[in-house]
């Protein structure tokens, strides 16, 4: 870049004739070229880090939702999922409303209701202790969440595979 402009310099301040104008331009031409693809490495390097950022966050909290521990650590919150990948709570929101038109909290409500229903579908677990199961103090707050996300009761979900 540097040399680029010592082209344009020079040629500025050399005795101009008919070409001066079009090399003046043709190095203008070239700066923005590297300036374009400079921009554009900028926004594939993000792409990438939020991918990764995502992916560590989709483990994150599969393992958190499927480890024995979970009925003595509750409910995974959005401070505890930041810290954990290292990014502040109000970035790691506004970059899952960018990809997914969610915020953190309701991506962790969406992936705490996907294993209530691997639960409910695959065990005989009572609808308590599936909730004791995924951290809640309260079964009527966990009830209140499914029926909230999926629009029918746990009852009435368990039932539907029956």
């Amino acid at each position: 870049l540097n040399s680029i402009i010592q082209n344009i310099r020079q040629e500025y301040h050399s005795n101009i004739d008919k070409f001066s104008k079009q090399i003046i331009i043709s190095h203008v031409e070239t700066l923005l070229s590297y300036s374009e693809r400079f921009y554009s490495r900028q926004f594939i390097t993000r792409e990438k880090a939020n991918h990764q950022i995502l992916e560590r966050l989709e483990k994150l909290l599969i393992d958190y939702f499927n480890s024995d521990d979970l009925t003595m650590r509750a409910l995974p919150s959005v401070q505890y999922v930041s810290e954990e990948l290292n990014v502040s709570a109000s970035y790691l929101s506004s970059l899952l409303r960018e990809v997914t038109g969610q915020n953190t909290q309701q991506h962790i409500h969406d992936k705490l209701i996907e294993k209530a229903k691997e639960k409910l579908s695959t065990t005989n677990l009572s609808i308590s202790e599936i909730a004791y199961d995924l951290g809640f103090e309260h079964s009527q707050s966990f009830s209140k969440l499914f029926k909230t996300k999926t629009n029918v009761s746990p009852l009435r979900f368990r039932q539907s595979f029956n």
